[in-house]
């Protein structure tokens, strides 16, 4: 299912408070987005390597405080225009090492 059908939205923010469930494989009906900010939303669930759809348009990504949230960071290590990721307080793994 696509969270949005939105093909020109550029930023996407949701907060804490409220109850929006989301799945990050929905937001293949954002083709244009470029900034992702998910904070404080205990309904969010899902791999960060759903954010690949997004790969040629992303520029920052902030998702915080969301415990549900898996992956390793570096599925976004090839993103040619990622210039901010903030994944605080998630269960994101990943070393830069490898």
């Amino acid at each position: 299912p696509v969270l949005f059908n939105f093909p020109l939205l550029r930023i996407l923010r949701i907060c804490s408070g409220t109850y929006i469930k989301v799945d990050l494989e929905m937001l293949q009906g954002l083709p244009s987005l470029k900034t992702l900010e998910l904070h404080g939303n205990p309904h969010l669930i899902g791999n960060l390597r759903s954010l690949r759809v997004l790969k040629d348009t992303l520029e920052e990504v902030e998702i915080t405080r969301c415990q549900n949230l898996e992956g390793d960071f570096m599925d976004l290590a090839d993103f040619p225009r990622l210039k901010e990721l903030n994944l605080e307080h998630t269960k994101v793994t990943g070393d830069i090492r490898e």
